[in-house]
Order: C-alpha cells, then structure tokens, then sequence
C-alpha cells in the first residue's frame, strides 16, 4: 500500500493548530490512513490534543484519531504520523499506543524522526488482551472489526 507520509504530516501540522492546549502550551496533531494493510479505502483522519484542567482527563492526539475512525465507519488504521504545529515529530505516549494498537495492530507504521517503524517496535510485549482471565471476558474483536 502506498502512503502519502508528505501529506499525513502536513494534515497533522494543521490540524495540531486546532488543538486545545491552554494549560501546556503544547498543540498537537495525529494523522492516520485507514486500510486493511494491503490497500487503503481512501480515509484520511485526523485528531487534535484537546486539555482539560484536571490534566488527566486531557484526550491526547491519538484518542482523538481513534475517536474519528470509529465515527467515520471504523476500519484500521494503517499508519499514522503526530506533529507539532511547527513540523516536529512526536511519538504516542505509552496509553496512546496501546490505543493505536488496538485501533491497527502491530503492524501498524508510527512516524518517526528516522521513518516509519512497526507500532510492535514501539510497545514490546503489548498487552492485547489475551493476557485477562476467560471467566467474564468479552470477545474482543480484531482491529478493524466492529463490535456487534
């Protein structure tokens, strides 16, 4: 599958300028490709750092691209890149990987200074789930599918 990683980090930068950051100061923008790995279905989507002053209720860039896949017909995300307005590159914390893992899966491609990497590179030995007792587990369902 072809990404367009020049146009992923421009729409991040923009949409980063969006964000709602009174407290840090620090606006940022997610922008990711949703697919099947193979080819894309030609959705773009973006989310922006919305702060809250109670800080642990910010939603980070990240939650908010996962948020707008599941609004606009769910899918995987294929590949994703997080900018600062002014064009730097930013990982996804720990939570929002975790996020983004169950929103593409390990295969999913982060940005990063040096290039693209597989998500699984960036969270080893992730938590999928799998790992939580059978007795009163929902089924999870697959990174692209949507619950019944």
């Amino acid at each position: 599958m072809d990404i367009d990683w020049t146009a992923l980090r421009a729409l991040a930068r923009e949409v980063a300028e969006r964000a709602h950051a009174p407290y840090s100061r620090l606006r940022v923008g997610a922008a990711g490709q949703v697919g099947d790995g193979r080819v894309g279905d030609g959705r773009v989507i973006v989310g922006c750092n919305v702060e809250n002053a109670s800080y642990g209720l910010t939603l980070c860039a990240e939650c908010g691209l996962v948020s707008a896949l599941h609004a606009s017909g769910g899918g995987a995300i294929v590949a994703v890149t997080v900018r600062t307005p002014d064009g730097a590159c930013l990982l996804p914390c720990g939570r929002c990987r975790q996020v983004l893992l169950e929103a593409g899966g390990a295969g999913l491609l982060v940005d990063t200074e040096t290039g693209p990497v597989e998500l699984e590179r960036l969270l080893p030995s992730a938590f999928t789930g799998a790992e939580r007792p059978a007795a009163g587990r929902a089924e999870r369902p697959a990174a692209g599918e949507r619950h019944a």
